[in-house]
Parts: structure tokens; sequence; C-alpha cells
């Protein structure tokens, strides 16, 4: 039996820009510090829906203070993660789930939120690698991390490792790539 998936058209769809940051990339093991998102319906960023949280509850960040800057203090000041989990699944209903290298953002949200957690993803760094291989250029190195694709794109320069502004500089980049690479519909996003 086959289920009918909606392919609605870029214009239609209603994503959540989301970012995390963590004190490491492997969930169980590393902890969520922060979490950012910005909801994007068709062309227009949210900006006045964006919501950034810190995590009171999370480990202690070692040495990945130096990559995000998030020290103790500041964790301390922040919400517990199962407050906010509830706040994030209702931003995310009917909404994909947009991301640089999902992997992580999905990972670390399945960790926590369990199995059930399923959403529709759409990748940046998956479209961005797939366009330059149909180019003919094979990424190397940094070529896909989110600020040297965003310079390709002419976006600005945003300091890296902040939640939420990874996700608004995530949400821009996604716009940008969908009117230069005539992406069409939810399919067309998705590897």
């Amino acid at each position: 039996m086959r289920f009918f998936r909606p392919n609605p058209p870029v214009d239609e769809l209603r994503l959540l820009a989301v970012d995390i940051e963590t004190t490491g990339l492997k969930p169980g093991r590393d902890r969520m510090l922060s979490i950012g998102w910005v909801p994007v319906d068709g062309d227009v960023i949210k900006l006045d829906q964006a919501q950034y949280f810190v995590f009171s509850d999370a480990a202690d960040v070692t040495s990945s203070v130096n990559v995000h800057g998030l020290t103790d203090d500041a964790l301390a000041a922040g919400s517990p993660l199962s407050e906010v989990l509830p706040v994030f699944q209702e931003a995310l209903a009917g909404r994909v789930l947009l991301a640089h290298y999902a992997a992580i953002e999905f990972g670390f949200l399945r960790h926590e939120l369990g199995r059930s957690f399923k959403p529709e993803i759409v990748d940046t760094f998956a479209l961005e690698r797939r366009h330059m291989e149909r180019m003919g250029t094979y990424p190397r190195g940094d070529d896909l991390r989110l600020p040297r694709v965003r310079a390709r794109y002419n976006l600005p320069n945003y300091p890296s490792h902040n939640a939420l502004t990874d996700a608004l500089a995530c949400a821009e980049l996604y716009l940008c790539q969908v009117k230069q690479l005539s992406l069409g519909n939810l399919s067309s996003l998705q590897p």
C-alpha cells in the first residue's frame, strides 16, 4: 500500500530553519547546549517568530566553549530542555525542518524526542553538494561549511556558532538556493 505524500511547490512550503549548538557531535554522549529557529513561509523569513533558548541542564561545556562561546554561567541562566522541547515541537508542527548539515540537528533532536521524531527535512548542505556535483565541482575541505556556501551566494558573513544566527543564515541561504537553482517543489529539495 502506498501513501500519498504531498509535494507542495516551494512558494507554499512552510519550513522551520533550526540550528543547535552542542558539546560535541555524538547524540547520547554529547549534549545540546542551545537551539535557535526561525520559520520560513514560502519566500518570507518570519523574524518576529524566531526563538532562541540556552539549556540550563546541559553538561559542563568543557572545551566546546571555544567554539560556541556558551559559558557555564550562560547555561545556568537558561531554560530546562524538558520545557523547551514542547515549544520546539509546536513550532515545527506542520513545517519541514530546514538545517545546514541536518544530520546533526536531526540526530540530537531524535535522541531527545525519540524514534517517533520523523520530520520532513530539507538540508542546505545536501542541496549545495548536489548542485556542485552536477556542475562538475566536487566539494573539498570547507567548501560546504555554511559561511563558505553563503559567500558563493553573495550573502553577508555572520559570526558562526550562535544557534539563532546560524538558523537565520540557513534560512537566507535556502531562499537563495531555491531561486538560483530553480528548485520547484518539496521533492526537488530532497535527496
